[in-house]
C-alpha cells in the first residue's frame, strides 16, 4: 500500500497531496530512471513492497524525473509527516544534506552514498567484490579470451564496478583481455540504452564474448546487443537473468532490496540507528545470481571456483582492491 507523488505534484512544489498522505509514516524518493528500471531502483521497489506486504504499513513514494525535484520531493515527505524517508542513490545526497538538516527530527536513509547527519543513516556497498566474481565468471566462460565492461556515468563508483570486474576476469585467467567502455559523463548515461548496445556491439566486434553492464537503464541495450550477437552478457543489482534467459550469464546481486527492506523495518521497530552500513560479502549484500534462467550456462566448476573465491575474500586470502580508495585500479 503506498501514497503517490505525481511528477506534475512535484514540478507545482508538491502543493497537491493526497487525502491520504498524512496517513504514512514511511517514504521512499526514486530516483531518475524510475522505480521499474530492472535495475538499482526496481531492487529498492521490491525491498520496501515486502516491507509493505509483511506488516501492512502505507508508505509514500515519488519517481524523481529531473534533477530539481530531489529536494523538493524530500522535503514534502518530511513536511507531511514521514518518520523516515529513503533517498535512493548517491544523486540524492546533496539534497538530502540540505533537507535533513532542515528536517532533524525526521529519519532519512540513503542507499549508495554517505552524508554525515545525526538524522541519516547510509548504506553503502562493497561492489567491487561481487563484480570480482561475475570477472572470475565471465573469464570462465570466455571461448574467444576476451570480455568487457559497459559503464553507466562515468564517476567512480561505476570505476570501481569494473575494476572489481577486472579483477576477477584476471584472476581467473591472467591472459584474459578486458575492455570497458563508460557512456557518459550526465545523468542521461544511465538511461541511453541505444548508445549501450553500440558500445557492446563495438565489444563484441573487437573479440569479447561476454560484457558486464554496470549502467542503469542503459544496460538493457547491452543486453539485447548480446542476444542480436550470440553472445553473454552480465546484469547487475537486481537479478537480471530472466531479461534473456540463455544470453545472461549471471547478474551481480547488490541487495539494495535488502538494505530498503531493513531500513523501512527497523524504523517500524523502533530500532533504526544513523551511521554508515558497509555491505559486502561478509554482509550479504552483493553476490551473484543463479537460477533456472543460468543454470545451463554455468558449470559446476565456474560456481564452485567462485564460491572458493568468495571465502578467499571474506577471510582475506583474496584482495579485490576498491577503485575509490586513490581513484586507480591495479589491473589498468
Amino acid at each position: 500500500m503506498k501514497t503517490l507523488f505525481t511528477a506534475t505534484a512535484v514540478a507545482a512544489l508538491m502543493v497537491a497531496v493526497p487525502a491520504s498522505a498524512q496517513d504514512f509514516s514511511h517514504a521512499v524518493v526514486f530516483d531518475m530512471g524510475g522505480k521499474f528500471d530492472r535495475s538499482f531502483n526496481e531492487g529498492i521497489y521490491n525491498g520496501v513492497e515486502r516491507f509493505s506486504d509483511e506488516t501492512g504499513v502505507e508508505y509514500a513514494e515519488f519517481e524523481v524525473t529531473n534533477e530539481a525535484q530531489r529536494e523538493q520531493a524530500l522535503r514534502r515527505m518530511a513536511q507531511d509527516g514521514a518518520e523516515i524517508v529513503i533517498a535512493v542513490g548517491f544523486a540524492q545526497a546533496p539534497a538530502l544534506e540540505v533537507v535533513a538538516a532542515e528536517f532533524p527530527d525526521t529519519n532519512f536513509t540513503i542507499i549508495d552514498a554517505v552524508v554525515d547527519l545525526p538524522n541519516v543513516q547510509s548504506v553503502v556497498f562493497r561492489e567491487h567484490e561481487g563484480s570480482f566474481l561475475v570477472g572470475m565468471l565471465a573469464a570462465m566462460a570466455s571461448e574467444t579470451g576476451a570480455v568487457g565492461f559497459v559503464g553507466g556515468m562515468d564517476i567512480p563508483l561505476i570505476r570501481a564496478f569494473g575494476c572489481g570486474f577486472a579483477q576477477g576476469a584476471l584472476y581467473a585467467d591472467p591472459e584474459i583481455e578486458v575492455y570497458e567502455n563508460m557512456t557518459g559523463t550526465t545523468p542521461a548515461a544511465w538511461n541511453d540504452p541505444g548508445r549501450g548496445g553500440e558500445l557492446a556491439r563495438s565489444q563484441f566486434d573487437r573479440g569479447a564474448d561476454v560484457v558486464y553492464a554496470a549502467a542503469g537503464g542503459t544496460g538493457l541495450g547491452v543486453y539485447q546487443a548480446a542476444e542480436d550477437t550470440g553472445n553473454l552478457a552480465i546484469g547487475v543489482d537486481s537479478n537480471q537473468n530472466y531479461l534473456h534467459p540463455g544470453t545472461m550469464l549471471t547478474s551481480m546481486l547488490k541487495r539494495v532490496d535488502v538494505a530498503a527492506y531493513n531500513a523501512f523495518l527497523s524504523s517500524h521497530e523502533g530500532t533504526w540507528e544513523p551511521g554508515i552500513q558497509v555491505l559486502g560479502l561478509a554482509e550479504e549484500g552483493v553476490g551473484f545470481a543463479l537460477d533456472e534462467h543460468n543454470w545451463d550456462l554455468l558449470t559446476h566448476d565456474m560456481v564452485n571456483a567462485t564460491n572458493s573465491a568468495i571465502i578467499g575474500i571474506m577471510n582475506g586470502d583474496i584482495e579485490v582492491i576498491d577503485y575509490r580508495a586513490d581513484n586507480s585500479c591495479p589491473v589498468e
